[in-house]
């Protein structure tokens, strides 16, 4: 049996190390090294949304790995990619970090410096438990394995410019094209969303911050279910608490949330700190929200150039929406694209506040007229993003009655924002 192995290395010398050694093991099948932790999962998820063949059996992850720690990781990819087995690779043989792997789902654990006897077992061992899995899942297997839902991220450019207004429109649209949802408010001191929603819950997100492994019982008891039918995860209500939700909960709230929900909508707000840092990290589409003039504008270029630098998201792999647009304003999306670097969305939403005023003040955003022009432009947003599932075909000459089916079609799984790893 041939064992096909991707090795997860960031330093250049180690990934010389392991695939030199990892090309003597029998029947192995090397795949080039992924250098991070984002290159490695857009990979998996490229190969599951294929087929569930085409993973590696054998996924091995070096400490040094980044940006995200290495424990974080093997959590993240045996959570998403339960028939792959993962294999550390550390200098600490402590029980203690061999205790904390085995929690991770990590199905082995070898030490450095790398021993041919020690790295052929684990990964013997690791490929036979995958193809095992493999086999008891079988036909299923593609239901269970795989990217999960899709992950989309909305910041503000700065405080005000409607960020929160966006991120619960496209939640809904999504919702009301008959997805599952989940709605998280990950503006961890100021969160509205709650008060958007007309929603009083005394669950939020700073209550998971603590909890080692989210089961669907815990989730469920933290998640309020609106009228609407959307999953909602509210910020806490006392802005302080926010300093217990760090990026490792986050990675992990997240990560529980696309498990259940065909389309997970993160408010991220205007402040950048760990936990929504590694939300936008972690989503298949960030949406950053910016109104036509030079103040946002420069905020936004700002807000960008931070991601750049602190490796959470690349210019070219952000959606930039233009809000409050208008025929008359001197700054036009395509100057907004060209300032920015980034990709800005084929809808401009009108600035049309009047149509807002009502729903806003009585806390039920949710009711904004289907006819308003803000609306209609969030909706046309949400398609764009792929988060709305569209219908079938029209029904057969002869079937007028019968009602449009709705396709299998789950928008984009694939986590498609890292280009060239990252």
């Amino acid at each position: 049996m041939t064992t096909r192995i991707l090795p997860a290395v960031g330093d250049p010398d180690a990934a010389r190390s392991v695939t030199t050694l990892i090309g003597q093991l029998p029947d192995a099948e090397p795949a080039l090294p992924v250098t991070d932790s984002t290159q490695l999962v857009d990979t998996l998820a490229r190969l599951a949304a294929a087929s569930l063949d085409e993973l590696p059996e054998v996924v091995l992850v070096h400490e040094r790995i980044g940006p995200v720690p290495a424990l974080d990781l093997v959590r993240e990819v045996a959570l998403r990619f339960p028939a792959v087995g993962v294999v550390l690779i550390t200098a600490d043989a402590s029980p203690v970090l061999f205790s904390a792997a085995m929690d991770s789902g990590a199905r082995g654990l070898v030490t450095l410096p790398l021993g041919y006897e020690e790295l052929a077992s684990r990964v013997q061992a690791a490929a036979q438990w995958s193809v095992g899995v493999r086999r008891h899942l079988g036909a299923g297997a593609d239901q269970v394995t795989g990217p999960g839902g899709t992950v989309v991220t909305v910041s503000g450019a700065k405080g005000g410019v409607g960020a929160t207004v966006t991120a619960v429109h496209l939640a809904l649209a999504a919702r009301a094209s008959g997805r599952t949802v989940a709605l998280v408010d990950m503006d961890l001191q100021s969160g509205d969303i709650a008060s958007y929603l007309d929603v009083q819950f005394r669950r939020s997100v700073a209550d998971l911050a603590s909890i080692a492994d989210i089961s669907p019982r815990v989730l469920q008891d933290a998640v309020y279910v609106h009228e609407t039918g959307l999953s909602l995860l509210l910020a806490p209500a006392e802005g302080e608490r926010g300093e217990e939700v760090t990026d490792r909960a986050a990675r992990q709230i997240v990560s529980a949330l696309r498990g259940r929900h065909e389309v997970v909508v993160v408010d991220c707000g205007s402040q950048l700190n760990s936990a929504n840092a590694a939300a936008i990290e972690m989503a298949d589409t960030a949406v950053l929200v910016a109104t036509p003039d030079v103040v946002a504008v420069r905020a936004a270029k700002r807000t960008v150039r931070m991601w750049e630098r602190l490796q959470v998201r690349k210019a070219e792999e952000t959606v930039t929406l233009v809000n409050r647009h208008h025929r008359s304003t001197e700054i036009q999306p395509p100057l907004v694209q060209k300032i920015t670097g980034t990709r800005v969305a084929g809808v401009a939403v009108p600035a049309h506040f009047k149509e807002l005023q009502a729903v806003v003040d009585a806390g039920r955003l949710h009711e904004l007229d289907a006819k308003s022009t803000v609306k209609q432009a969030l909706w046309a947003l949400a398609g764009e993003l792929g988060l709305v599932q569209a219908p079938a075909a029209a029904p057969a000459a002869g079937q007028p009655g019968k009602q449009l089916a709705r396709a299998g079609d789950r928008g984009s799984l694939g986590l498609r924002r890292r280009a060239g790893g990252r």
